[in-house]
């Protein structure tokens, strides 16, 4: 309808129990807020019939926008768009986040692909609902791809702005109580700077932002996030800068500002290794003091061969074991994410990670371990290498639904090497405890025999040695392995209201 100032955004699932409000979603909201639109937000996590509420909701709306990244959520946004095309074919679907604006051409190819907007969306998505009120061309949005007599358009790119220029996130439209009852935790995001001055070649981040590192002032990320936690009862900030490190000096003064204005939240940040090990135990102890809880890390590999594959020679081996002992002392949970597969890696260079994993962790109770199988994502340097490696790039929008970590088979790790690595993560999985975001899980039962089994599992992780893996049966059995199944909550309707002036 072109007439209607109603918009209809739907966020399709992680597949993930810890999914909370929509950054980018709420992010593009408040300019199309600011110039009187109706939003409406359908996600998949917290709405079980999301398809039926979309379509009912689209049956007096402009168009439908999603916001979409690489992987399992490609499935639904295929199913909506489709679901919506069958209603009316000429209904405008339009798609942005790091998928589009990655991959623009072939996004737009789609058949129930109208409009693609891509990067920093904000301002491209207003101009985008104004001409379609209008009925006016697109030609001079910058920004986004569309389609017309059949052909595709792109638009110039739209220059990127600093994190200080952009309107703050409408984080009232946010069903808070639909995720809570999801995770059983009242939790956001935040974002307090972009991009990462580091070019690790399995990272897409410099596809999107060119490593262009800018950060809001400190006193705007105090005096924000204290509010946001304080107006929607949050008790967690995940910080989702990629690098939040880069400037020691504001970090702390973020901390010192957190501990003088009394806050009252936990807040995690993640971090590469090497601006971790900066930290003194002092300092560690400072951002304790002010709530923080986490940081993340990307060792991805122990291995110095892979490291240098990975473009991650400023990574040592032995400051992460120093800055892990200070983060343990001050009490904040050192997590690393680890990738197995990466191009390069043998048995070998596995090995030397894997011992790496269960020397810290043994040495440091209470640090953390997460594995992913490496994929090579769109954006990334090594992305480039995908064909040579004999990958085979998908090849449609469509194509991209199973192009996912947790079921890539590589041609160098397939069959029953494939088949180890996974079962060799399951062990790691129970072999020490580990803090994910939802606090929904297994019962007190079910956790008592993951203590029990996590001995043998460290034993077998030990000697590489995975067969008959009667420990990953037994937890699976005890539902210690949660499965991720759609949540039977409904989201409240959320109905217009008015931006507020702060996230």
């Amino acid at each position: 309808m072109k007439s209607s100032k109603k918009i209809v955004f739907f966020v399709a699932s992680f597949s993930s129990i810890e999914a909370t409000a929509p950054l980018g979603i709420l992010a593009i909201s408040t300019p199309l807020l600011n110039a009187g639109y109706d939003i409406r937000i359908i996600d998949s996590t917290i709405s079980p019939d999301y398809k039926k509420e979309v379509l009912r909701e689209v049956s007096d709306a402009l168009c439908l926008g999603i916001s979409v990244v690489t992987g399992p959520m490609i499935r639904e946004t295929v199913d909506v768009a489709k679901a919506v095309k069958t209603w009316d074919p000429e209904f405008p679907v339009i798609l942005g986040g790091w998928h589009p604006s990655l991959l623009p051409k072939q996004t737009l190819e789609a058949d129930y692909v109208d409009v693609i907007v891509r990067a920093q969306g904000e301002e491209s998505m207003l101009e985008v609902a104004e001409r379609l009120r209008d009925g006016a061309p697109l030609d001079d949005v910058l920004g986004i791809g569309f389609k017309r007599d059949g052909k595709l358009h792109l638009t110039p790119e739209r220059p990127l702005k600093t994190l200080d220029k952009m309107p703050p996130k409408a984080y009232h439209l946010a069903d808070f109580d639909g995720y809570e009852k999801v995770c059983g935790r009242r939790w956001a995001m935040y974002v307090s700077s972009l991009a990462c001055p580091f070019n690790c070649f399995y990272c897409t981040n410099a596809g999107v932002y060119g490593r262009k590192w800018n950060a809001l002032p400190v006193d705007q990320v105090v005096e924000e996030t204290i509010e946001l936690t304080e107006r929607y009862n949050l008790e967690l900030l995940w910080m989702a800068d990629d690098n939040f490190l880069v400037d020691l000096k504001r970090s702390l003064e973020i901390a010192e500002g957190l501990i003088r204005a009394g806050a009252n939240f936990k807040w995690s940040v993640q971090a590469t290794t090497n601006l971790t090990a900066r930290l003194t135990t002092e300092e560690l102890s400072l951002l304790r003091r002010s709530g923080l809880h986490q940081i993340c890390q990307g060792i991805e590999t122990a291995s110095p061969t892979v490291m240098k594959l990975m473009n991650k020679d400023f990574q040592v081996l032995g400051d992460i074991y120093e800055s892990t002992e200070r983060c343990i002392r001050a009490g904040i949970i050192p997590s690393f994410n680890i990738i197995f597969g990466y191009p390069g890696e043998g048995v070998k260079e596995r090995r030397e990670t894997v011992s790496f994993m269960m020397d810290v962790c043994r040495r440091f109770p209470g640090a953390e371990f997460w594995t992913n199988i490496f994929t090579p994502y769109p954006g990334s340097p090594v992305f480039h290498q995908a064909e040579s490696l004999g990958i085979e790039v998908p090849k449609s929008l469509e194509a991209w639904v199973d192009y996912f970590p947790r079921y890539t088979v590589l041609p160098w790790l397939k069959g029953k090497d494939h088949q180890r690595v996974q079962t060799m993560r399951d062990y790691l999985r129970i072999a020490f405890d580990r803090e994910p975001i939802a606090v929904k899980g297994p019962g007190r039962f079910a956790k008592v025999v993951q203590h029990l089994t996590a001995y043998p599992a460290r034993w077998r992780l030990d000697h590489d040695f995975y067969s008959f893996p009667v420990e990953l049966w037994v937890n699976r059995t005890l539902k210690n392995i949660v499965k991720l199944p759609k949540p039977s909550v409904d989201a409240k309707p959320m109905g217009p209201e008015t931006a507020p002036s702060c996230p």
